[in-house]
């Protein structure tokens, strides 16, 4: 029997693949909220590593922008950020990962922005409520191409951001609080893993906002380039 619907069902959303004519389709999007310990502090939020644990927040698969987009300037801000971020593919599924087999469940890396409407995150973060309409905005989740690295950790790289050409944000993977494996091994305590899954590893100091007309250019060491257009409101 075919199913019918009211509407159309949302499109499967995917990244092209360096390599491959095949595209990766995207499941979940997975967030590390401050993991560097520069942009903690930057927050007013330092973190220590020896009483703390990761913490994360989750996007819509619909927010997913490939890089080289033009993205119209988000309703109901004054304060549009911009953060850097090695993205973290998933292959494989897995739940209650250890971090000595967490290399396994790795497909490969990109560059990300996670796009913020900081002003609304503040408000919400100093109130104690979601911070849904700060993070989950749309278009907000930009993602470069993925660079297969079956099994392969990275643990060092530099990573830059610059807005119109000023270098922004600069400084390098191997400052994560939480490394790769310790990222995948915690989250795989809440959550089932699935091959599509991103993992967004949190961003380093120096975020700051943009205003339509900006231009934002990436790149991480060994894994790529991306970039962004912020355009007019909508």
């Amino acid at each position: 029997m075919t199913t019918t619907y009211l509407w159309n069902p949302p499109p499967v959303h995917s990244l092209p693949v360096r390599g491959r004519t095949e595209r990766l389709p995207i499941n979940r999007l997975f967030f590390v909220g401050r993991n560097y310990h520069a942009h903690a502090v930057e927050m007013g939020r330092p973190v220590d590593k020896r009483v703390e644990v990761p913490f994360y927040f989750t996007k819509a698969p619909g927010t997913l922008v490939e890089s080289g987009a033009t993205v119209a300037y988000p309703p109901q801000t004054q304060n549009y950020h911009y953060e850097m971020e090695l993205v973290l593919a998933i292959g494989r599924p897995g739940f209650r990962v250890a971090e000595t087999d967490a290399a396994a469940l790795i497909y490969g890396y990109a560059c990300g922005l996670d796009m913020t409407r900081r002003d609304l995150q503040l408000v919400a973060r100093d109130k104690g409520r979601p911070w849904d309409l700060g993070k989950d905005v749309e278009q907000s989740s930009v993602v470069s191409e993925i660079v297969p690295m079956p099994g392969q950790v990275i643990r060092r790289g530099a990573l830059e951001l610059t807005v119109n050409g000023q270098t922004r944000q600069k400084s390098d993977v191997d400052r994560l609080i939480w490394n790769i494996p310790e990222l995948i091994a915690d989250l795989s305590k809440f959550y089932h893993l699935q091959p599509g899954d991103l993992i967004f590893t949190g961003t380093p100091e120096g975020v700051g906002p943009v205003v339509a007309g900006d231009r934002i250019d990436g790149r991480i060491e060994g894994v790529g380039s991306i970039v962004l257009h912020v355009g007019a409101a909508a």
